[in-house]
């Protein structure tokens, strides 16, 4: 269960906000540019009942976002089909929207992404992209140009 309440959490949330680097069309995506595990998603520690969690940004953002807690069977799913994304939105262009793990499993294999054999970039592309794509607006902020590129990759494969 993840609740997250801005008036209850207002150092955690303006402590999330500093990691967060927006575009400015309605479109793009607002980038996690925090701590990169090694699958390529966002880490974000918190502190709970005097314990430290550490939870996904994007779950964080959809707890944040949402009027009541979010159950361990709640997902945060990325419609943009960005790791470090943690935009939500209640109208289209989606971002991160509530999704079941069955959800998750469908959009994977539509998406194509999981397996590098599949035409996915395997967890460790997926980690390299995302660590561009941190790199390229941590301390220089929305850069069109640098968030395509990374999103990209440098691995371009024809077969």
């Amino acid at each position: 269960m993840l609740w997250v309440d801005e008036r209850a959490h207002s150092q955690e949330c303006a402590r999330f906000d500093r990691f967060v680097v927006s575009g400015p069309a309605a479109a793009d995506c607002a980038i996690w540019v925090g701590a990169v595990g090694k699958d390529g998603y966002g880490r974000f520690f918190i502190y709970r009942d005097g314990r430290g969690l550490c939870v996904r940004p994007n779950r964080y953002a959809l707890a944040r976002a949402s009027e009541e807690p979010l159950g361990g069977d709640v997902y945060a799913l990325h419609e943009c089909d960005t790791p470090l994304c943690v935009k939500v939105r209640h109208e289209a262009p989606w971002h991160v929207v509530p999704g079941t793990q069955s959800d998750n499993m469908r959009r994977m294999a539509r998406m194509r992404r999981g397996a590098p054999t599949l035409g996915g970039d395997g967890l460790a592309g997926r980690h390299a992209k995302s660590l561009a794509l941190r790199a390229a607006l941590r301390h220089k902020g929305w850069d069109a140009a640098a968030v395509e590129a990374a999103r990209l990759g440098t691995d371009w494969t024809l077969w």
